[in-house]
């Protein structure tokens, strides 16, 4: 079973039903059910033509979970409109997905969550975690979106903003390793870049293309985490990293500052210094405090601190950390780092302990768990 194939088809079948008349709920609870039908089938008898046999058999879910409602007319309407099995049309409608999923009558935040869990098949835990909120809040945030928009059409798309945000999320989640959904993210922020001229969709395009570079050097050949500071550069693509700076550099000289312009920046300087010893950390930190003006978001700051840490000493970065609530994600990483960096490999190792304890995931946990050993064996007994 490739699970892979499934996922990639699944943006596209959904559109599909919704373009045929399903209201959003519904198509996706037949898409899924579909999915569910083909695991089961498709072992033993796969389909010559994927996408046209989920289109059928998610149609007709659908059309099977209608007759059960009480629109009588509207039922035998669709039941007309069934299409015959055969091959189903080749547009790609992943990015009008997105921006009927980021619909008015949802708030950002329900719009991403929703988007994230319907198009970009994350989990209800995997978008918990990016917006650090437990998983059963989570789950609630979907369930009322849900809600909302199944008796809405969806004739009125959301703005720019909501599915810049959502690209943002899918990119995230694929870089890390759990879901690769990085290379469709990048492809999908190209195609809005070609046909809206905005310097943030061109700010966000620019700094995946800056973080992928990267992503050949981010892993040991046993697929252990390969911190920034001890990556090959010589294994980054700097084609990706000219094309990014190219990108970031027209998008700046619009004067129109935006947080993913910001970023690239700062994952612009990175990819620009020779080495790690290079790095220019005086201006990283000036980007960060740009940044921090213009989102709230915690973790901005507490990148910024490890900044402040390489600007201006490991005891500058834990002061900057100090201000900061202990409970964010890898806030036990980072000030597990900036003590090893100040020389008190004691508590080092401590936290380095306990931050592997709270990791979002095994790569990361095992990385951790190896630092807390080396500065363990490092330690005078």
């Amino acid at each position: 079973m490739n699970e892979a194939l499934l996922r990639s088809l699944t943006p596209n079948v959904l559109g599909i039903l919704v373009r045929r008349g399903a209201d959003f709920a519904a198509a996706e609870d037949a898409v899924q059910d579909a999915l569910i039908e083909a695991v089961r089938v498709w072992p033993a008898d796969p389909p010559r033509d994927a996408k046209g046999w989920l289109v059928t058999v998610a149609w007709r879910k659908f059309l099977d979970a209608t007759r059960a409602d009480t629109a009588r007319r509207r039922r035998e309407d669709l039941v007309e409109e069934e299409p015959a099995p055969g091959p189903a049309p080749a547009a790609d409608d992943t990015l009008q997905l997105y921006f009927l999923c980021a619909h008015p009558s949802l708030t950002p935040s329900s719009a991403v969550a929703l988007t994230l869990r319907a198009v970009g098949g994350l989990t209800t835990r995997q978008i918990a975690q990016a917006y650090l909120v437990p998983e059963a809040t989570m789950a609630q945030r979907i369930s009322r979106a849900k809600r909302t928009v199944s008796d809405v059409r969806f004739d009125q798309p959301g703005d720019v903003a909501t599915v810049l945000r959502v690209l943002y999320l899918v990119f995230n989640e694929g870089y890390s390793g759990d879901v690769d959904l990085a290379a469709e993210a990048i492809r999908l922020t190209r195609q809005l870049a070609a046909v809206i001229d905005h310097p943030e969709v061109a700010g966000l395009l620019a700094l995946m293309l800056l973080h992928h570079a990267r992503r050949a050097a981010r892993t040991a050949p046993d697929g252990s985490l390969v911190p920034l500071a001890d990556q090959d550069r010589s294994r980054w693509d700097t084609t990706s990293i000219a094309e990014g700076v190219e990108i970031l550099q027209a998008a700046l000289a619009r004067d129109r500052l935006g947080e993913f312009q910001a970023q690239a920046a700062i994952a612009a300087l990175h990819a620009d210094a020779p080495t790690a010893e290079e790095t220019d950390w005086v201006q990283i930190v000036e980007w960060y405090d740009e940044l921090a003006g213009l989102t709230d978001n915690p973790v901005v700051r507490l990148n910024r601190a490890v900044a402040v840490g390489e600007a201006d000493g490991p005891r500058a970065g834990l002061a900057a950390l100090a201000a900061l609530d202990d409970s964010l994600p890898r806030h036990t990483a980072v000030a597990a780092y900036l003590h090893e960096r100040d020389g008190d490999l004691t508590t080092a190792a401590r936290l380095y302990a306990e931050a592997a304890q709270k990791a979002p995931n095994l790569a990361e946990r095992n990385h951790l768990t190896r630092q807390a050993a080396r500065l363990n064996t490092r330690r005078p007994r």
